[in-house]
């Protein structure tokens, strides 16, 4: 399953969310594979895609970001996944 997060640095945490970064410490945990990652232009959030089968993995690895990173993560499916859906729930025009 493919899992897109949109995460931003809780008020005065950006300094250590950036030295995280830069210590390599935004890395995946096992079993979850980066698709990628996108940061805004203005630092006010990022984005990033994984893909895994194992929601605890994802879990585990947001889980030491917590304390300084709002993370709101959503099931993604991609458009050649949700158009036969589509047309079967609303009809093809």
């Amino acid at each position: 399953m493919k899992v897109m997060s949109k995460w931003s640095a809780k008020p005065g945490t950006l300094r250590e969310a950036v030295q995280r970064f830069l210590a390599g410490k935004g890395a995946p945990s096992e079993g979850v594979k980066m698709l990628g990652r996108w940061h805004a232009a203005d630092f006010s959030c990022g984005f990033t895609l994984y893909e895994t089968d194992n929601p605890v993995a994802l879990y585990e690895g947001a889980a030491p970001w917590a304390d300084i990173l709002d993370i709101d993560s959503r099931l993604v499916i991609e458009d050649a996944e949700a158009g036969p859906v589509l047309a079967k729930a609303f009809g093809k025009n």
